[in-house]
């Protein structure tokens, strides 16, 4: 996440709810996450549907915290910059041994990864986010550890950097994967690429394999090497990628200025993905359609599904596009095509920086339409500002792919005789 230059804002600790919570299926306790760089909480999210329970969260982003503790009632969860955070006051207040802690989760955004000298990369005062989660690795010594990143990590200073990380986790005694996995293997219907590291303290915990068949361009160093490549054959044993159409179809459709916070459903589910997503309380939230302004209302009506901003006449496009060339990759003043993946969900939605305008109707992504697109189930609901809330969505690991990585790192418990092997439901509505 993004710093917040306001003044930060501590919420409240429910420590005492920690130590007596229990699953709802049964008298044992979930398996014990600690959420750093938590945003709205995707990745928690995630391992909250395969059965493990968040203790405890920081992020430096208010409403991304106050988003988080909504959904997330039962952790203890503080908007606090984490070099201010004493990691071994927090082991205190949880009141864990050493070792105890399940799996500490997060994405440190590493401002000096791009340095000069990657030798001096964990001393660079600008990597200090990466050091204050290796601080809480070093203090819990969890069984294992989820790190994830954007697929660069893996080019700069010619991989150096990277190789840097990976001694730093197996000199404290972890054993890691590493894989760059595609969101859309997972039943998630986007186009996004994350760097996942998993390291264990025992034996190795592999990535998890695709469930669903779906191809992307991975314009990045190890795109062949480090991602799951999958032929035309996988297509028998996989289930087909989840598309727009599939992901958005069923909710209430507005024009320009219609919606609410607080919206019911019109139609019944469409897909099995709709499904899976509707909120059980027949509401959902954040589906406001965004104005959007004179000019781009305009350039809306030339683009049609999977098109972008070359479909716009030169006159409408602005001076900036005017000097831009057709072959560009770029997916700019893009419209959504139903029978697709849509691309990267940004943390603007804003037409000049990616496809937002909906594949069928005229106007651009809600914050709700957004959050589907990231499989976060409807019921999940988030606060601040509208800006903000974009912000949250579009910074958040898609949540069906951390449900994959938290089913997996589970599996590699129940391998170990660490817990007992018990069903986890298909997913968790909102």
């Amino acid at each position: 996440m993004r710093k917040n230059s306001g003044q930060l804002r501590l919420v409240a600790s429910r420590t005492s709810e920690h130590q007596t919570a229990r699953n709802a299926h049964g008298s044992w306790l979930p398996l014990s996450t600690i959420d750093l760089f938590c945003g709205a909480g995707g990745i928690t999210e995630g391992f909250r549907q395969a059965g493990y329970q968040c203790l405890y969260a920081n992020d430096c982003m208010p409403e991304a915290v106050e988003t988080f503790l909504l959904n997330h009632p039962e952790a203890w969860a503080e908007a606090e910059e984490i070099e201010n955070v004493d990691p071994a006051q927090v082991r205190k207040e949880l009141g864990l041994k050493k070792g105890a802690l399940d799996v500490l989760v997060g994405g440190p955004p590493c401002q000096g990864f791009s340095i000069n000298a990657p030798e001096r990369f964990l001393r660079d005062q600008r990597n200090k986010l990466f050091k204050d989660y290796v601080r809480f690795l070093e203090e819990f010594e969890p069984k294992a550890f989820l790190f994830e990143n954007v697929p660069g990590l893996l080019s700069l200073a010619d991989g150096k950097v990277f190789r840097q990380i990976l001694q730093e986790f197996e000199g404290h005694g972890y054993e890691v994967t590493a894989k760059i996995l595609f969101a859309a293997h997972y039943g998630v219907p986007q186009e996004r690429w994350r760097l996942i590291l998993i390291g264990s303290r025992s034996s190795a915990i592999f990535p998890p394999g695709p469930t669903h068949y779906a191809t992307g361009r991975a314009n990045f160093r190890s795109g062949a090497t480090m991602t799951f490549q999958l032929r035309a054959a996988d297509k028998d044993r996989l289930l087909p990628a989840v598309t727009v159409g599939e992901a958005l179809g069923d909710l209430p459709r507005l024009e320009i200025g219609e919606g609410a916070e607080t919206v019911g459903y019109t139609v019944p589910p469409h897909s099995d993905y709709a499904r899976k997503m509707r909120n059980p309380a027949g509401v959902t939230y954040n589906h406001f359609g965004a104005k959007l302004s004179k000019q781009n209302i305009e350039r809306m009506q030339y683009v049609k599904p999977g098109g972008s901003w070359r479909d716009i006449p030169f006159a409408l496009l602005p001076k900036g596009m005017q000097r831009a060339r057709k072959s560009d990759h770029t997916k700019r003043y893009g419209r959504l095509r139903n029978d697709g993946l849509a691309g990267t969900v940004m943390t603007k939605c804003d037409p000049h920086w990616g496809a937002v305008f909906l594949p069928d109707q005229e106007r651009s992504l809600t914050v709700r339409e957004a959050a589907r697109l990231q499989s976060f189930p409807d019921g999940y609901r988030f606060v601040g500002p509208r800006v903000s809330q974009y912000e949250q969505v579009g910074n958040a690991v898609p949540v069906l792919m951390a449900r994959a990585i938290a089913l997996e790192t589970r599996e590699h418990f129940e391998e170990l005789g660490c817990i007992p092997r018990r069903s986890v439901p298909e997913a968790a509505h909102g």
